[in-house]
């Protein structure tokens, strides 16, 4: 049941009409980007060790994944080693990261797959193809999906990728930057062609933030959001 002062809020924005229409995502990330300052991009790994760090990251923390691509690393020294590798090996390594036995035969088989298309562990050639040639090439590759596309897109190779996360689908949808039934594989169109190439990474990390610190999964803190006068659920979630 909400609070008094959320009712109150609420009931005041229905009555009085003080709610403007019309949130865009131009209109979001310039308040977000205001409030949080501006964003800058830098990789965090070569793209080949972010689709690895990425799997790891499935159904799993950021501290677990790390733990656990570290120890890859630490034990293998290169992807081309893993590549080479028993699964049950693999598996042992990365045992701290949760989910060993499926991720293991998984990272074998996509490092397996890029060397057989590419005769190496390089996609910085992705970088030279319109951006959705380089998402099918990715999701070519058995288990990635078009989050963990974009993530290697991103992250390693700045090019204009929108990754949806929870925190980035629930947020657009309250605030209406999505339609209610658009899915999570589906907004990642809908949100990159939402803004200008060079701002889709920007406005990635500020929603993430907003959904993590302010909009969140139970009990959003409403009347913190610098977006609550124009979003169509604050104070009704």
């Amino acid at each position: 049941m909400p609070s008094p002062k959320r009712a109150t809020r609420a009931a005041s924005l229905e009555s009085d009409g003080d709610r403007s229409p019309g949130l865009t995502s131009i209109d979001a990330l310039l308040a977000l980007e205001a409030e949080q300052g501006p964003v800058e991009w830098e990789p965090r790994f070569d793209a080949v060790s972010e689709l690895v760090f990425t799997i790891l990251s499935q159904h799993n923390s950021d501290v677990n994944a790390f733990r656990a691509y570290e120890s890859l690393r630490d034990a293998f020294g290169s992807w081309e080693r893993v590549a080479d590798a028993d699964p049950d090996d693999i598996a042992r390594v990365i045992w701290n990261g949760g989910l060993s036995r499926i991720k293991a035969p998984r990272i074998k088989a996509v490092l397996l797959d890029i060397i057989e298309r590419r005769g190496s562990l390089d996609l910085d050639f992705l970088c030279q193809l319109p951006l959705e040639e380089a998402k099918q090439w990715l999701r070519e590759l058995d288990g990635v999906g078009p989050k963990t596309a974009a993530i290697v897109l991103s992250f390693a190779l700045g090019m204009p990728a929108m990754p949806v996360d929870t925190h980035i689908h629930r947020v657009s949808r309250r605030l209406g930057l999505i339609g209610p039934k658009v899915t999570a594989d589906q907004a990642h169109d809908t949100l990159e062609s939402s803004v200008p190439p060079e701002r889709v990474f920007a406005l990635h990390v500020h929603i993430i933030a907003h959904g993590r610190q302010v909009c969140r999964a139970r009990r959003p803190l409403c009347d913190k959001c610098v977006l609550s006068e124009r979003c169509p659920s604050a104070f009704r979630v």
